[in-house]
């Protein structure tokens, strides 16, 4: 798995997941440009990475901002792949959210990969091809009390997935995406005994650690992945289809 002479977009990319995922493909070789809304988390990120002989930088985004969502592809640059990962929820009933909360989720979560994705995608074809790789939830394939409304921003970004694969596959670009399980991140920390709770009812029966999220995430931007297009990876210990 290499990518020397690619450029890598990784939004979301200052913490857990998205922190693991720019370090990986810099580590294979990749310029990874990583986004975020924390500036300081953002350039500690960028001299782990350059810290350990990779080539990263810092584009401040505020993905719940169209304004940001639009101007992001300006100042990134032409990418080789793109990772939506960044992400935001607001857990608790359905009647309990908020229409801010409610919002915020599908900016994040859908608005913003819609356009970044169609400012990117284009470009990719016209460079000869490309990866753009969704970071979803297996919520959105079952049932969770509490999740309603961020459930079904993920289950809306797979089925752009899907869609993406039909447009853009005849133009060499392929779009995938990776359904997490419970993983072990500075988010999810303040779920405390829960997130084990949900764990253990996995067959692997543990947490995910976020570079497991990151291997199989770079697999499916690279070229041994270069025949699957449209898929959602359900990377969850198993606990989708033992449930």
């Amino acid at each position: 798995m290499q990518f020397n002479g690619k450029t890598v977009l990784v939004t979301g990319g200052t913490s857990g997941v998205g922190r693991h995922t720019a370090r990986l493909f810099a580590g294979h070789g990749a310029t990874v440009i990583i986004t975020g809304r924390d500036e300081q988390r953002g350039k500690a990120v960028v001299a782990e990475i350059t810290a350990a002989g990779g080539r990263a930088r810092f584009v401040r985004a505020d993905l719940s901002t169209h304004k940001d969502v639009q101007w992001l592809p300006h100042e990134a640059g032409p990418v080789d792949v793109l990772i939506n990962d960044a992400g935001y929820w607001e857990l608790g009933p359905t009647h309990e959210t908020t229409e801010s909360g409610f919002d915020e989720m599908f900016a994040v979560n859908v608005k913003g990969p819609f356009f970044l994705t169609a400012a990117y995608a284009p470009l990719m074809a016209s460079n000869g091809g490309g990866a753009v790789v969704n970071v979803s939830s297996m919520v959105a394939s079952r049932g969770a009390a509490g999740m309603a409304a961020y459930s079904a921003s993920k289950a809306a970004l797979e089925s752009l997935t899907r869609a993406w694969a039909a447009e853009y596959g005849p133009r060499k670009v392929r779009v995938n995406a990776v359904a997490l399980g419970p993983t072990r991140t500075p988010v999810t920390a303040s779920m405390g005994e829960l997130l084990d709770t949900l764990a253990a009812a996995s067959p692997l029966g543990r947490a995910a650690e976020p570079i497991e999220i990151a291997e199989t995430i770079a697999y499916l931007a690279g070229d041994t992945a270069s025949y699957l297009t449209g898929a959602v990876i359900p990377v969850d210990g198993g606990r989708v289809s033992a449930l």
